[in-house]
């Protein structure tokens, strides 16, 4: 997998999947854009991205459409094109229909799917003239159902179906469009959720049963299979929701 001379944007690049895609694609070859909102863990994982090129830092919020529009123009600004879109900046929350407010559901929906919405139509009419693509990070709750993560499971859901509906709009346009929809790896991701040390101890240890393979994943496991989406390797894949799973979505309730 060769990205020289392909500009990738990533977002939430500055920690877990994010970060793992950036550091994965610039060995690769890429000349990437990393934005997040962490100013310091961008700079540092910037600095931990080695290749041909170093990654251009953007400090931006998805949820802040001027932050959007910002990212692009400076993307276009600096290199000119852009090849390929990651929507990966996303957050979840715990609770049910019965503990889940309308602002968390609002907070929920404007990161996970409204930021994408936005950034992707600022980006395609770029992603057209490169016959580039999208690869939105989405997750086995979209695919699955699970108790106590509701507002998480439905944005992640429409994150899905976005992912499928786009795929058909610009296929025409020789623009692919996929999603890696990862189960428990390996970030902090549960940590910022308000898990504890001792609760996540705890989380890790049930998910060697609840992933056929007996482990969670790591992100660059993720990382790799959106290398492979966002290459030129799966140039005949498009509108596919690709598990990244360890089995888990095949697995019954554990």
């Amino acid at each position: 997998m060769d990205f020289t001379g392909k500009v990738v944007l990533i977002t939430g690049a500055s920690s877990g999947i994010g970060a793992a895609t950036a550091k994965h694609l610039t060995h690769l070859g890429a000349t990437v854009v990393m934005t997040g909102r962490n100013a310091e863990s961008l700079k540092k994982c910037g600095a931990e991205c080695v290749g041909k090129q170093k990654p251009l830092i953007l400090v931006a919020d998805v949820t802040k459409p001027e932050d959007n529009v910002r990212v692009i123009e400076e993307t276009i600004k600096k290199f000119g094109k852009l090849d390929v879109l990651v929507n990966n900046a996303g957050r979840g929350v715990f609770g049910s229909i019965e503990t889940t407010s309308l602002d968390q559901l609002d907070d929920m929906l404007n990161t996970n799917l409204r930021g994408a919405y936005h950034l992707t139509i600022l980006a395609v009419p770029h992603l057209i003239k490169s016959k580039g693509n999208i690869v939105n990070v989405s997750s086995i709750t979209g695919l699955k159902p699970f108790p106590n993560s509701l507002a998480y499971c439905i944005s992640k859901a429409a994150l899905d179906q976005f992912t499928r509906v786009i795929a058909l709009e610009l296929a025409p346009k020789q623009v692919r469009v996929n999603s890696v929809n990862p189960a428990v790896i390996a970030t902090d991701f549960q940590n910022r959720e308000g898990m504890s040390p001792a609760q996540y101890a705890a989380f890790v240890k049930h998910s060697e049963k609840t992933h056929a393979l007996g482990r969670i994943g790591q992100p660059r496991e993720v990382a790799e299979a959106i290398a492979f989406l966002a290459t030129d390797s799966a140039s005949f894949i498009t509108g596919t929701c690709l598990s990244v799973d360890g089995g888990r979505t095949i697995m019954g309730p554990i």
